[in-house]
Parts: structure tokens; C-alpha cells; sequence
């Protein structure tokens, strides 16, 4: 009896439409990415809330697309979502390489971006899928902020 009024009442409940909160595993963000990541490094992914890594650097590495430094070939124009676990500065990332093209920043205190999508460079175009290149950076130099 017992039994058949837990399926009862599971069923009455449901029925209700009554929301379950989001653990922190279905968390849509990159808190798992950030907890798990490197002190100083810097983290690219290809996917949104930091899910299919693509590279980390704790260093700048200004040509995604070369065959050196940290990212490397199909890593440019990749990124969907990115993470600072920097110690000391701001991560500006380019639409160029050399450091070149629109720009935007990830801080410290913001730690990541879980969608690019809904950020543009400073020249006005879409950030998603489109980092050729990254270097840490003093807030100072930082005209845009990714969100």
C-alpha cells in the first residue's frame, strides 16, 4: 500500500507541473571547466559551457591556426566558449592573428564565458567561432568585456 501511494502521489505531483531546481551538475555554466583548470591558464573550448576542449595556455599565443605554442591548426575559429584561471591579468582575444582585428576581454573576476555567441569584437563581428588569437593583457588595455 505504501508503495502504490508513493507512485500516486509521484504521479499527482507531476501532474502539477511542479519544477525540480537544476543541480549543480545540470548547471548550464563552467563551473566544473574552472574548478578542474590549471592556476594561470587560460582555456578554449568548443563547444558552449566549456564542454570539447580545445587548448589552455598560460602564455599568449597570438596565431591559433599555426603549428606552434599552445593552439595549434583547426583551433582558430573554433572557440565557443572560453575560461581566465589567470593569476595576474586579463585574457584578450583577437579576431586576427598577430594580435590584430577586433578584440574583446575575459577578466579574472568574471572567470568565463559559457556562449560566445552573444558577444561581438570591438569591430563589431561575432566572437563564436572566430579567436584567432589570445594574449594576456592589463585591464587598462581592454576596451570590451566578454559577458
Amino acid at each position: 500500500m505504501r508503495k502504490a501511494f508513493a507512485v500516486m502521489t509521484t504521479v499527482a505531483v507531476a501532474s502539477l507541473g511542479v519544477i525540480v531546481p537544476a543541480t549543480s551538475a545540470q548547471a548550464a555554466d563552467c563551473r566544473d571547466a574552472r574548478d578542474g583548470a590549471d592556476s594561470g591558464s587560460m582555456y578554449a573550448y568548443d563547444s558552449a559551457n566549456c564542454i570539447g576542449f580545445l587548448g589552455k595556455a598560460a602564455g599568449d599565443d597570438l596565431n591559433w591556426g599555426d603549428s606552434t605554442l599552445a593552439f595549434q591548426g583547426g583551433d582558430s575559429n573554433k572557440a565557443t566558449s572560453i575560461l581566465n584561471n589567470g593569476n595576474n591579468y586579463e585574457v584578450k582575444f583577437y579576431s586576427g592573428t598577430g594580435g590584430t582585428g577586433g578584440h574583446i576581454c575575459l577578466s579574472r573576476t568574471e572567470r568565463w564565458a559559457s556562449n560566445l555567441s552573444d558577444d561581438t569584437f570591438t569591430s563589431g563581428t561575432t566572437v563564436n567561432n572566430a579567436i584567432s588569437g589570445h594574449a594576456w593583457s592589463s585591464a587598462s588595455n581592454c576596451s570590451k568585456w566578454a559577458v
